[in-house]
């Protein structure tokens, strides 16, 4: 069977189709690039009305590149959007768990001409789902999912109704993975999920977090421990205090910061506000100088007045992130946000964005420009034959001239920016 596979979305989506293709391979099938697939994969995404529009997209594109190929859909999208997905042709139709069964379904749908629906009930999943770790072929830096689902109930989010119930992956289990992945030879691991501050809620075990990231660093210190998003709840000096004894812990932590605006944080059933959030800026900049600090932004949100936005555009000054990544907000059905009075227009969304982009744009430039004089540790990637890059544990690209540097970690002492990048010399 040759299959064709694509993923929108998250890291979590990234790491369940890796699995799947591991998977699908180690039973004999084989990958195709562009055309001649016998079954089209995609894994969807729902976190926003655009999310769904490009799976739509992306579904029709392939099917036109693959005539008469068998649809197998699955993920956050699947799982809210069903019909849409019927309606594209859907021969093996499922939601946003049981990835291995999936597998299973798309040979035997590919064997017996049968279409297969298995939409669950996400909320009725108790069990964490074990997929193989890795990542894709040819990489330094693999993940490893330890946590599933989420309780949060932000306003504007349809995730908790995709994903379901908290799951997480018990400790001895993520440990044996991290172990299984420095054997094959990663040099960098990331720790994802679809909200893994709140991993270990529901283990019997009282364990956190902070518990994970200890055991996984102590048992593979040879390998860079990066952390996935993180909710700024999670982080305390307590938290700090016990993850910065750890070398291997990369300096750079994803926050999701949604708005610098306290009423509209509120609206968005945010479970902090901008002086809570600004003490884990602190935190994390006392206990790892010089770390890289990015975040999630969303503008436009219903009712955020223009006196709220410029809230977040001084937050965002304050803060002085190394990165944000900024969505206009992004009515979805099935959502508290989606059914709220004083809609933003689309217009008004877009010039938002543009505001809040230039402000950051010009907090990243002054990070980028504080880093010359300053050697970084740089895991090694990719090659264009004579210049290699890389991510420093701070997650910047940084470029240097080498040779046979895929894989190594090596310290650069930076000389200058150029463009989105550092340059730099190795040491």
């Amino acid at each position: 069977m040759k299959y064709i596979i694509s993923t929108l979305g998250c890291k979590v989506n990234q790491y369940e189709t890796q699995a799947m293709e591991e998977i699908l391979k180690l039973r004999g099938h084989s990958a195709v690039e562009d055309s001649g697939a016998d079954v089209i994969i995609v894994n969807t995404c729902a976190v926003t009305a655009e999310s769904g529009r490009k799976c739509r997209q992306t579904i029709r594109a392939m099917q036109e590149k693959n005539p008469g190929a068998m649809l197998a859909v699955c993920g956050c999208y699947a799982q809210v959007a069903p019909d849409v997905m019927e309606e594209l042709g859907a021969d093996v139709l499922y939601g946003s768990g049981d990835r291995l069964r999936f597998v299973d379904d798309i040979e035997k749908a590919y064997l017996e001409k049968q279409p297969i629906r298995n939409i669950d009930e996400p909320f009725g999943r108790e069990e964490f789902e074990e997929l193989p770790a890795g990542s894709y072929s040819g990489r330094t830096r693999a993940m490893i999912k330890v946590q599933d689902g989420c309780t949060n109930f932000c306003t504007y989010c349809i995730i908790p109704f995709a994903r379901g119930a908290l799951r997480s992956l018990p400790v001895e289990n993520a440990v044996s993975q991290a172990k299984g992945l420095r054997e094959e030879g990663y040099k960098e691991l990331v720790i994802t999920g679809i909200e893994i501050a709140s991993y270990g809620y529901d283990l019997k075990e009282d364990v956190k977090l902070d518990d994970l990231i200890a055991a996984i660093a102590e048992s593979v210190p040879e390998m860079r421990l990066r952390l996935g998003s993180l909710e700024p709840t999670v982080i305390t000096e307590e938290f700090c205090k016990r993850i910065s004894a750890y070398p291997n812990i990369c300096r750079h932590f994803h926050l999701s910061l949604q708005s610098g605006c306290d009423r509209t944080l509120k609206a968005m059933n945010r479970k902090y506000d901008t002086a809570a959030f600004y003490h884990v800026v602190e935190l994390l900049r006392h206990y790892f100088p010089g770390c890289g600090l990015t975040a999630d932004l969303i503008v436009g949100f219903p009712d955020e007045t223009e006196e709220d936005f410029q809230k977040t555009l001084d937050f965002l000054r304050k803060c002085s992130f190394s990165q944000v990544h900024i969505f206009p907000y992004s009515r979805r059905k099935g959502t508290v946000a989606d059914t709220m009075d004083h809609q933003i227009t689309n217009g008004e969304k877009k010039r938002r964005a543009h505001l809040a982009k230039e402000v950051t744009d010009g907090t990243r430039r002054d990070f980028l420009q504080g880093c010359i004089g300053e050697t970084l540790p740089v895991l090694f990637e990719t090659t264009d034959g004579k210049i290699w890059q890389g991510h420093s544990d701070t997650y910047l690209n940084v470029l240097v001239e080498g040779e046979n540097l895929r894989g190594f970690v090596r310290n650069v002492k930076i000389k200058e920016v150029k463009g989105e990048n550092l340059v730099g010399v190795m040491l």
